[in-house]
């Protein structure tokens, strides 16, 4: 039927320079149990077409969710019509695409997995692990859930391009707070950094039972422990938290529409510009963020971007060295910059606009044990908590769930309200040591947001421990 749908829409497609048609069926399913108590099943679903048409220099788009010939030609004539309304009155020509993408596809297999496994049985496993939670009389409040999503994409245009993308993920979630002495503590697992494109047996081999009896511990230990130090110390940042470090410091202010001043009246600019690609020390040696859509399992793993460009590995910095922003074939066109397939929509309704896709920090060579051995005065950061970073995206604050303290080369004592802050511009001229692959971690974000009218996209970053030196850490009093 998919593949009926794709040549029948042919016909519709007009005479310009180019159009291209994106139909996207939008799927979610969230299952949460709190406290020990079912909470309504949430099932979420919608599906429309996105027309894109570039004629005469001009751009165009219209959605539609009536999927009828009178709809789709509708919208058509409507993305026509704004195209050649704009036509000369870009601040850039957009030059149309010339590849085809012939029946390509990418399909995850998910669907099948969470489909077989009835819903009696999803409750009963998070029941288990809500048991698990509430290990002890101080636990206040504790929650575990499941959410599971697909969006399935089908893409044409003149050139003869067909692709098919059924890209599907699995979230949990895990909570825990801890009171002592009117002091609340808590501590998650899952949540937007565990999320993967894999199938539901991941939920049972992360073996999440006996997680959430660890997270509870965690957070009776942190609602007794002193508050963070205040002082310059080494910081071993866990992988869980240096997705936030590289989304928040690296990822943003990289995306060229950000850069070139698209973003600057919704989610603020950056403190890179143009001339800084190809030689801009941005960070030390041991810094290589490569744009990574090939990584199998993680959150934004594709072939095709939504302006169907094929999608295929880069670096992003090498060796420290900023080589290329995050832009997308028509952004690209704009500042003269080589392009990477990150063209992305969060459904039909919204056109595409640069997003960061799998933003990863490539494996060093250090074990988690080498670098814990090498900190005399340091502290291991986990669990992003808060963060805040001003709109050129250099200057910020990070707050993290547990901190452990470490003395000679030992993990020592768990402390609370950990903080960390810096500047971009020389956080990463201070990183040490890279974790190697045993510690490399695929994790991501699943509510990132960007653009007007917002659009909440899924994003991974994957990433093994890093060592910074001397770090500004600071308690939560």
């Amino acid at each position: 039927m998919k593949n009926e749908f794709l040549n029948q829409i042919n016909s519709f497609l007009p005479n310009v320079d180019y159009c291209s048609f994106r139909f996207v069926n939008k799927y979610t399913n969230i299952i949460s149990v709190t406290r020990n108590v079912l909470e309504p099943i949430e099932i979420l679903e919608d599906e429309g077409l996105m027309v894109t048409v570039i004629n005469n220099g001009g751009y165009g788009y219209s959605a539609t969710s009536n999927i009828t010939k009178e709809g789709i030609l509708e919208a058509t004539e409507d993305a026509k019509k704004w195209a050649d309304y704009s036509s000369g009155k870009l601040v850039h020509e957009f030059i149309p695409p010339s590849t085809t993408i012939d029946n390509g596809k990418y399909f995850t297999h998910e669907k099948d997995a969470w489909a077989k496994e009835s819903n009696k049985d999803k409750v009963d496993y998070l029941m288990e692990i809500n048991k698990s939670l509430k290990s002890k009389p101080t636990i206040s409040n504790w929650g575990a859930s499941f959410r599971y999503n697909r969006l399935e994409t089908l893409f044409t245009d003149t050139n003869g391009s067909k692709f098919r993308q059924n890209i599907s993920y699995i979230l949990p979630q895990l909570i825990a707070c801890a009171e002592y002495k009117k002091q609340i503590q808590t501590r998650t697992f899952g949540g937007h950094a565990h999320a993967r494109q894999i199938g539901y047996n991941f939920l049972k081999e992360s073996d999440l039972i006996n997680k959430a009896s660890e997270i509870a511990n965690d957070a009776i230990e942190l609602s007794m422990a002193i508050n963070c130090p205040t002082e310059k110390l080494d910081a071993l940042i866990a992988p869980d938290q240096m997705i936030l470090q590289i989304h928040e410091s690296i990822g943003h202010p990289l995306e060229l529409d950000r850069i070139l001043g698209d973003e600057r009246n919704y989610a603020g600019s950056s403190f890179v510009n143009l001339d800084m690609f190809g030689s801009y020390q941005y960070g030390s040696e041991k810094l290589n963020i490569s744009f990574n859509p090939k990584q199998e399992s993680e959150l934004a793993t594709y072939n095709f971007d939504d302006d169907g460009t094929l999608a295929d590995k880069k670096y992003l910095i090498k060796d420290g060295i900023l080589k290329r922003p995050i832009g997308s074939f028509f952004s690209a066109q704009r500042a003269e910059q080589d392009f990477v397939a990150c063209s992305r929509a969060t459904s039909w309704n919204r056109p595409p606009i640069d997003r960061m896709g799998n933003i990863n920090l490539e494996p060093g060579n250090s074990t988690f044990a080498e670098m814990v051995h090498s900190i005399e005065n340091g502290i291991l950061l986990e669990t992003n908590n808060s963060w805040s970073i001003d709109d050129y995206r250099n200057k910020f604050q990070f707050g993290c769930e547990k901190g452990t303290l470490i003395r000679n080369g030992e993990l020592k004592e768990v402390v609370k309200n950990p903080n960390y802050r810096g500047i971009t511009k020389e956080f990463w001229h201070n990183l040490s040591e890279v974790g190697d692959n045993s510690s490399f971690s695929i994790l991501g974000t699943a509510n990132c947001g960007k653009g007007e009218p917002n659009q909440t996209i899924f994003v991974g970053h994957a990433t093994p421990p890093c060592l910074f030196r001397d770090i500004d850490i600071f308690g939560g009093e």
